[in-house]
C-alpha cells in the first residue's frame, strides 16, 4: 500500500529583502520558475519533481510560493542554500473583538431543548432585521449563556434552558444599517422583542468630529492601496480605480469585496463620496484608491504570501500610501521583507496595531517599519445603548469625552491614534457601524493623503526611502496627543 507524499507550503525568499541583490540567489529564482515551465528539461534543478510544486510566482526573479515534502525541503536546501525557506502564516482583519458565549445548559439536561425565541425588529417602523448576532448572557463574567443569528423575519432562537431566564447581558450585532445594541439585568422571555435604532447617515461619528466634511477634491492625485477583503465595487459612494487580487487560485481581476465587507468599510472612511443624509463621505474622497484582495471568498484569514505580492504590486502601481488594517501574532520576516522594500521604494505603509485589549501590538505594525496605529473614541458619538458603550474605559484624553479604546493594542511601537470607536461607513448593500484599529488606521490614512496631496513638494520626490520618510514626518508634525500616554498614542492625532 502506497503512501501519498506530505506536501506543506513555503513561501522561497532571497537571503535578504524582497529582491535578490546577489547573483546567484537570482538565478536560484529563476531557476525554479523555468523548472515549472519546463519540468521535462529541467535538469539543472535538483529537486525531486514529485516532492516540489510552484503554486505562485511574484516575478521571475522574486519570491514563490511552492510546495514541498520534508524530502524536497531537506534537498532544496542542500543545493541551494542561499534563499529563504519560510512557513506560511495568516492575518485577520483587525476588529474589536466580540464577546464568548459558552453554552449555560448541560447537554445531558432535561432542560436542554428548552429555547427562548426573541425577535429583532427595526426601531422605527417594526420591520424584521435578518443576520444579526444575538448574545444572551446569563453570567458575563463566565461567559455563560447562548448564540444566535436572525433569521430572514428576524427570529432567533437562543437554548437558554428555559422559557424565561434572567440575562446578564444582552448583545445584539446587526450586520448592517443598525446600531448594535447591549443591555444589562432584565429578564428575558418567550416572544420578546429587540428593536434596533436604525442608522442616520448624517450621523457625526468620532471620524466626522475629529475630521470636518470633506471636499471631493481631498487627497487628489494621491494613491492610496487598500490591501484588504476587497471593496464593493457597486457601491455607490466608492469609486476603485483599480487592483488585483493575490490570492492563488483565484482570479487575478477579481479584486471585489469577498463577501465579509470589511474592506468596503475601510474604504468608505478613506474615500466615501456620498452625501449625507443619502450616502457617506470620507476623509480623502478625492485620492485613487485602488483594491488589493488578500482574502479568499467569504474568508477571514489571510496568507502572508498573498498579502506581500499585494505589496509588492501596490509599490509597481505608483501606491503613495498603502493601508493594512490588519494583523497577526506571528514575527514575520517574509512580510517585513515586503514592507521594508515598499518604505525603501517612496512608499509608506499604514498598519493597524490589533485589537488584543491592551496586548501588545501585532505584527506587521510591530516590526517598526510602518506606521502602526492604536484606536481611541469619543463620549457622545454613539448611542448610549450601543454596543461600543463597553469600550469607554480610562486612560480618558485631557478632554474627558476622549478616551483610549478599551480593544486597542498599545506598546512603544505606537505612531499615531486614530478614531475608531463606532464608526459609520460604507458596507456592502449600504452601510455598518464597526469598530477596530481597522478604523482607526483607515482614518489616518486618509488623514495622511489630505496632508500629502497639499505637499507639492513631496509629491515629487523621487521615489525611495528618503519620500516615504518625509510622508510619516509630515504626519507626525501635523499631528497632537490626547493625553493618554506615549505607548497608547504616539504623537496623538493629524489636527486637519
Amino acid at each position: 500500500m502506497s503512501i501519498e507524499p506530505k506536501y506543506e507550503r513555503y513561501i522561497i525568499l532571497p537571503p535578504r529583502g524582497f529582491r535578490p541583490i546577489d547573483v546567484e540567489s537570482r538565478a536560484t529564482l529563476l531557476l525554479i520558475d523555468q523548472a515549472a515551465a519546463n519540468p521535462g528539461e529541467a535538469s539543472e534543478f535538483p529537486i525531486p519533481v514529485d516532492g516540489f510544486r510552484l503554486i505562485d510566482s511574484i516575478a521571475p526573479d522574486g519570491p514563490k510560493l511552492v510546495e514541498m515534502t520534508a524530502e524536497a525541503r531537506l534537498s532544496f536546501r542542500k543545493n541551494f542554500p542561499g534563499p529563504r525557506i519560510l512557513p506560511l502564516s495568516y492575518y485577520r482583519p483587525a476588529l474589536a473583538p466580540r464577546p464568548r458565549v459558552q453554552s449555560s445548559i448541560d447537554p445531558a439536561s432535561t432542560q436542554a431543548c428548552a429555547a427562548i425565541v426573541v425577535r429583532v425588529v427595526s426601531k422605527t417602523d417594526g420591520e424584521p432585521v435578518a443576520g444579526a448576532t444575538v448574545l444572551a448572557f446569563t453570567d458575563f463574567a463566565g461567559r455563560l449563556g447562548a448564540k444566535g443569528v436572525t433569521d430572514s423575519s428576524g427570529f432567533v432562537t437562543l437554548a437558554l434552558g428555559s422559557s424565561s431566564v434572567e440575562i446578564d447581558r444582552l448583545y445584539t450585532y446587526p450586520r448592517r444599517g443598525f446600531w448594535g445594541e447591549v443591555r444589562h439585568k432584565f429578564a428575558l422571555a418567550a416572544g420578546a422583542t429587540i428593536a434596533l435604532e436604525p442608522i442616520d447617515l448624517n450621523h457625526i461619528d468620532a471620524v466626522r468630529f475629529f475630521f470636518s466634511s470633506a471636499a471631493l477634491s481631498d487627497g487628489a492625485n494621491v494613491v492610496v492601496g487598500l490591501i484588504d477583503t476587497g471593496i464593493d465595487l457597486n457601491h455607490p459612494d466608492l469609486e476603485v480605480q483599480g487592483g488585483l487580487n493575490t490570492v492563488p487560485g483565484e482570479k487575478a481581476e477579481a479584486y471585489g469585496d469577498n463577501g465579509v465587507g470589511h474592506g468596503t468599510h475601510v474604504a468608505g472612511i478613506i474615500a466615501a463620496r456620498g452625501t449625507p443624509p443619502k450616502g457617506v463621505r470620507g476623509i480623502a474622497p478625492g485620492v485613487v484608491l485602488k483594491s488589493y484582495r488578500v482574502f479568499p471568498q467569504g474568508s477571514d484569514a489571510a496568507s502572508n504570501y498573498a498579502i506581500s505580492k499585494a505589496i509588492d504590486r501596490a509599490v509597481a502601481d505608483g501606491c503613495d500610501l498603502i493601508n493594512l488594517s490588519l494583523g497577526g501574532p506571528v514575527n514575520d520576516p517574509a512580510l517585513l521583507s515586503a514592507v521594508n522594500d515598499a518604505r525603501a521604494e517612496g512608499t509608506l505603509p499604514i498598519v493597524a496595531a490589533g485589537d488584543d485589549f491592551r496586548g501588545p501590538v501585532k505584527y506587521p505594525a510591530a516590526d517598526g517599519a510602518s506606521v502602526a496605529v492604536s484606536a481611541m473614541g469619543r463620549i457622545g458619538t454613539f448611542p448610549a445603548s450601543a454596543v461600543e458603550a463597553a469600550e469607554v474605559v480610562p486612560p480618558f484624553g485631557l478632554d474627558p469625552a476622549d478616551f483610549l479604546a478599551d480593544f486597542t493594542d498599545v506598546g512603544p511601537q505606537i505612531a499615531i491614534v486614530g478614531p475608531g470607536v463606532a464608526i459609520l461607513s460604507t458596507f456592502p448593500g449600504g452601510y455598518a457601524v464597526l469598530s477596530g484599529t481597522s478604523q482607526a488606521c483607515a482614518a489616518i490614512t486618509a488623514a495622511t493623503a489630505k496632508i500629502l496631496a497639499e505637499n507639492t513638494a513631496i509629491m515629487a520626490m523621487p521615489r525611495d526611502q528618503n519620500r516615504s520618510d518625509a510622508i510619516a514626518r509630515i504626519l507626525y508634525q501635523a499631528s497632537k496627543p490626547f493625553g493618554f500616554g506615549a505607548e497608547e498614542e504616539g504623537h496623538g492625532t493629524p489636527r486637519l
